[in-house]
């Protein structure tokens, strides 16, 4: 089969023959039609993460259709068309991972392939209002939104949301997800362009954090007739304008963090957040239950999502350049 293969670190990825993989007891191998860009990926190429073994497929995210059966899984999944799980061995604690948890493509071989192998427990039917791009796109990102705004932060349709840096698949599900369960949503990016697209999918409104005052300018223009403080805030930057956040955080809001792109946080006053009352939380994926009710809250609501560029898989190593950019307004996806 061919694949999108990481030979060493810090090295581009290469399109290699290599082998099929077969199903072995509980596992099944499914057909990739689709597979999504993650920043996952970019960070595994740097090496940025421990243990990494090459050569590697990477890859998280895909959609397809299951081509062969191990022995035990049940013949209902033969030629579905299904989504995966990238989310692997959580363990049986919902607020901690165990020690065997994995996050599918490092360290088993990953979707940027024409097959992929994973256990059948971690696939899900292909939303049926989805094209296969757009099902890929869902997995990752959805997953950790999910568990960002419903099991950390208990969202509300009471809640002001501020999601920062919209225009990431992350941030971009989270916006979608809110607006579907009925709260009022602001975002931030350092894009006007991104803005205006993000209040055509539902935002209110949104700031430039470009602005130096952008934090006081957002509070006025979301106060309306209420406070313009947020109770719940979903961040993937941290770094030195987080305190930024505890500042527009509404008494006992609850702050929520996935990454940390703009470095450490420094800075935060202790009385702003024990006067306040706050609740600072971090997150990465979910459970299986929470892939479970976050597709399934897909399907109910027909959230679509975000694609901002398809690139066949030949041309993987374009793909993932084009997400380290920064410039992409939803997911990158490869058509395989």
């Amino acid at each position: 089969m061919k694949a999108a293969v990481l030979q060493a670190l810090h090295q581009a990825l290469e399109i290699r023959e290599t082998e099929q993989p077969t199903p072995g007891t509980g596992e099944v191998v499914v057909r990739l039609k689709a597979a999504a860009l993650n920043h996952r990926d970019v960070w595994i190429q740097q090496g940025l993460y421990p243990g990494i073994i090459t050569p590697l497929i990477v890859g998280s995210d895909g959609c397809g259709t299951v081509s062969e059966l191990g022995e035990g899984v049940s013949p209902q999944w033969a030629g579905r068309e299904v989504i995966i799980n990238p989310s692997h061995n959580w363990g049986d604690n919902p607020a901690f991972y165990g020690g065997n948890y994995k996050i599918l493509g490092m360290p088993d071989q990953g979707t940027f392939a024409e097959y992929v192998k994973v256990d059948a427990r971690y696939l899900a039917e292909k939303p049926a209002h989805l094209a296969a791009e757009q099902a890929a796109a869902l997995p990752m990102g959805g997953i950790t939104a999910w568990r960002a705004l419903f099991t950390r932060c208990g969202l509300s349709k009471s809640d002001k949301v501020l999601i920062t840096g919209v225009g990431g698949g992350v941030a971009l599900l989270a916006l979608q997800l809110t607006v579907a369960a009925g709260a009022q949503v602001w975002v931030t990016s350092g894009s006007d362009e991104k803005i205006s697209k993000a209040i055509g999918l539902g935002a209110q409104g949104g700031i430039n954090y470009n602005n130096p005052t952008w934090f006081r300018d957002l509070l006025v223009k979301a106060k309306g007739p209420k406070t313009g403080f947020f109770n719940v805030i979903i961040d993937s930057a941290g770094g030195p304008g987080f305190p930024r956040l505890i500042d527009i955080a509404a008494p006992g809001a609850r702050l929520c963090f996935y990454g940390g792109g703009a470095g450490n946080i420094s800075g935060i006053v202790p009385a702003k957040v024990f006067f306040k009352q706050l609740n600072i939380l971090g997150t990465t994926m979910g459970t299986e239950e929470e892939f479970r009710a976050m597709t399934d809250f897909v399907k109910e609501k027909q959230i679509v999502p975000v694609i901002d560029k398809i690139y066949p898989l030949a041309s993987a190593e374009e793909a993932l350049r084009y997400l380290d950019s920064g410039q992409q307004f939803g997911k990158v996806v490869l058509s395989i």
